[in-house]
């Protein structure tokens, strides 16, 4: 028979397991995870004021174009060197074989600009160096765009599970919310159903729940 101690240090290590299996930081191959939106522009104008020259752009580019983290940080400095507002940026899809072009607005051009103008560890003489460069060499890893977005958010104070997904959900809510239909922004995203485009812009749970409201 166990002793009132090994029964006492069977049930810790019980509870330890249970604990440790509750806390999984990496997400397995396949999983669905779910990011939040930054659904006010209070939150995003505090956000860029935190940011230095480097990541301010790569958070704006984000909720500008909808460009997957992959793509945006597949972005040379050639792509971007002399772009005014209403030029186009051509960048091939991380999950497709395809490439998708978007229509560079002011606000990307005015983080663009300042970006180059006051980053003095961009290397603009090397055209084919990555825009946003790590400072280890290379590019960064989207994981490390995931942990830059989640800690901008925290910083912010806004509450809930954030990655560098949140930059594309953020710009498709805020085009959903200013009237921009399902079907265009299927386009944008590169989504082959409205399903897909629903759950970017987290508005299928809300709608589902709006079908109760009629008062019959």
């Amino acid at each position: 028979m166990l002793s009132y101690i090994d029964r006492n240090i069977q049930l810790s290590k019980k509870s330890l397991i249970l604990c440790t299996s509750r806390i999984q930081t990496t997400p397995k191959k396949g999983d669905c995870i779910k990011v939040e939106t930054i659904r006010t522009k209070k939150a995003i104008r505090k956000i860029k004021k935190l940011l230095n020259p480097r990541d301010r752009c790569l958070f704006t580019l984000g909720i500008n174009t909808a460009y997957r983290a992959k793509e945006l940080l597949s972005i040379t400095h050639s792509q971007v060197q002399g772009v005014v507002a209403g030029d186009t940026l051509e960048i091939e899809q991380s999950k497709i074989d395809k490439y998708r072009r978007v229509t560079l607005n002011k606000s990307s051009i005015r983080e663009i600009e300042y970006f180059i103008n006051h980053d003095d560890n961009l290397n603009i003489r090397d055209n084919k160096g990555f825009l946003f460069y790590s400072k280890k060499g290379g590019v960064h890893k989207v994981s490390t765009a995931t942990r830059m977005v989640k800690h901008w958010c925290s910083a912010d104070g806004l509450s809930g599970n954030y990655g560098s997904h949140t930059l594309r959900k953020t710009w498709g809510y805020w085009q959903y919310k200013r009237g921009i239909n399902i079907p265009l922004l299927m386009v944008a995203f590169g989504n082959s159903t409205k399903k897909q485009a629903l759950a970017y812009l987290c508005t299928q749970e809300k709608n589902v729940q709006e079908i109760y409201n009629l008062k019959l």
